[in-house]
């Protein structure tokens, strides 16, 4: 039991530290944490939102001194993603660390703060004509938290993640030094691969490191011109098998995709006029509300045909004839395929979308072409679907993340359907082979833990994995939310090298480490 007189002490301390944070950053800048200060669930002491790069060093330095665990925090879209931190002391806020720094004139890179709501600084660059590489689906997501997540958006299929768009940046360690870093290769010839080289790439070792490896303070990111001109050719489909084909066909042609990205939905709502967002004359997207997403409707029952049901037989899945069959492909450029419409006439519940990009006339022509390519409904529109840029998870829903090679992720999709006895929602990048689905909130965690067996089962044999991005806390404490990883003695080290006293976010690194 601890005594009174350590308690006294202890509330010494720590209206200490109270003051010294609000003399780093300020009076109205540092403050006791509430209850919606938690990451993950787990308490926090104080928050402190340091208004320069110098005053962040002085904040972990402090916490250096006292022995304290720091989180750093953006808009907090994504601290409900992974593992909990062990321990939450500080939470670094870093919204005062905002604004686009530098755009070196002749160069096409900007360097951005980290508390940079990613969409102000897309409006900032819009201004000159250029744009971010990174269309991230988490609404008021900062520069630092998409980059200490690595999270990406359809324009990855072109541009590849927000790893692949860092030049450099700049971060405080964990002893409280400022730093800054090139992204590039540094590995000196003859040392082990699976060591941490003496000036290892931190650049790219931050990116996705959720901070557990360094405060971010900016980066420097590559930007382009704005295309002159977007369209997008939607299509209606039924089944994953026919996604698989019709990916594979768009890759084929050599039509250079800026994204292919792909929405299965849990189940349909009945077609009315009313609620549908229509794309022309020869199909429409399934509308928005109950039923949309399998949910059920005012009468307690799904709206709807599930993605993976005939649309002859509603409530029977097609043939699929394993995860390589045949039996419910539809027929690229012919029109007649299941995707084009059922046998009542309907388009299918689900939508396959490819964004092009370029002059007007080549984006025109292009878009003829696949047009013609993908045949059933398929057309061009000038504006992205509503699903387009966004996951298919709510915030209590049990999120996760599928990632496989293109060519096998049908098989996956399917493996989650039969492990889950119910169509699931699936949304993503088809033409990468990553893709997010949600799993009931209601979800036992046995449930959970045997869908995610079942599979990463099939997976695992085809060089895949099945992560839990996000889950209520009941679900994510009775489960492997990471699955295998054989990179795990590696992150190990890495998590040792650059914070040997787990200072930064304990617990948040891939592993939990």
């Amino acid at each position: 039991m601890t005594k009174v007189g350590e308690i006294s002490i202890e509330r010494r301390g720590g209206a200490d530290i109270a003051r010294r944070l609000a003399g780093i950053c300020g009076a109205h800048f540092a403050r006791a944490a509430g209850a919606a200060d938690g990451v993950a669930g787990a308490a926090a002491r104080w928050v402190a939102a340091p208004g320069s790069p110098e005053a962040v060093t002085e904040v972990v330095r402090l916490a250096a001194e006292h022995d304290l665990s720091v989180v750093a925090r953006g808009a907090g879209t994504k601290l409900d993603w992974g593992m909990p931190p062990s321990q939450v002391d500080i939470v670094l806020d870093t919204g005062r660390l905002a604004g686009v720094w530098q755009q070196p004139e002749g160069e096409l890179v900007a360097e951005i703060g980290a508390g940079t709501p990613v969409r102000a600084a897309e409006a900032i660059l819009e201004r000159t004509g250029r744009r971010l590489p990174i269309d991230v689906p988490s609404v008021g997501a900062t520069v630092g938290g998409v980059v200490a997540a690595d999270e990406s958006g359809p324009l990855r299929h072109l541009h590849g993640r927000p790893c692949d768009q860092l030049v450099g940046v700049s971060y405080v360690d964990a002893s409280g030094v400022l730093a800054h870093a090139r992204a590039g290769a540094t590995g000196r010839p003859g040392e082990r691969p699976d060591a941490v080289p003496a000036h290892p790439d931190v650049a790219r070792l931050l990116c996705g490191s959720q901070g557990a490896l360094g405060v971010l303070v900016s980066a420097t990111l590559r930007v382009q011109p704005i295309p002159a001109s977007r369209s997008w050719v939607v299509r209606s489909v039924w089944t994953p098998l026919e996604v698989h084909d019709l990916v594979l066909a768009v890759l084929d042609a050599e039509l250079r995709p800026t994204a292919i990205e792909v929405d299965l939905p849990g189940g349909r709502a009945p077609t009315t006029d009313r609620g549908v967002r229509r794309l022309g004359s020869g199909g429409h997207l399934p509308p928005d509300g109950p039923g949309a997403t399998g949910a059920p409707g005012p009468s307690g029952r799904a709206g709807g045909r599930g993605w993976f049901e005939s649309p002859g037989r509603p409530g029977v899945p097609s043939r699929s004839a394993g995860a390589g069959g045949s039996g419910d492909r539809g027929q690229p450029g012919l029109g007649g395929g299941p995707g084009s419409r059922g046998r009542f006439g309907e388009p299918g519940s689900g939508s396959l979308a490819v964004l092009l990009e370029g002059g007007p006339t080549e984006v025109a022509q292009r878009a003829a072409r696949l047009t013609a390519l993908l045949g059933g409904d398929a057309q061009v529109v000038g504006a992205a679907p509503g699903w387009w840029r966004r996951y298919p998870f709510q915030p209590d829903q049990v999120a996760l993340r599928i990632e496989v090679p293109i060519g096998d992720l049908h098989a996956a999709v399917y493996a989650l359907r039969d492990a889950a006895g119910a169509p699931v929602p699936v949304r993503g990048s088809a033409g990468l082979g990553v893709v997010h689905a949600a799993l009931s909130a209601d979800s036992s965690p046995e449930r959970v833990g045997t869908i995610l067996n079942g599979v990463r089962a099939v997976l695992r044999a085809r060089s895949g994995r099945c992560v839990v991005v996000a889950a209520p806390a009941r679900i994510r404490e009775a489960v492997d939310v990471w699955g295998e990883l054989p990179d795990l003695p590696m992150l190990r080290r890495v998590k040792e090298h650059f914070d040997p006293a787990r200072r930064l976010a304990p617990g948040r690194y891939p592993g939990g480490i």
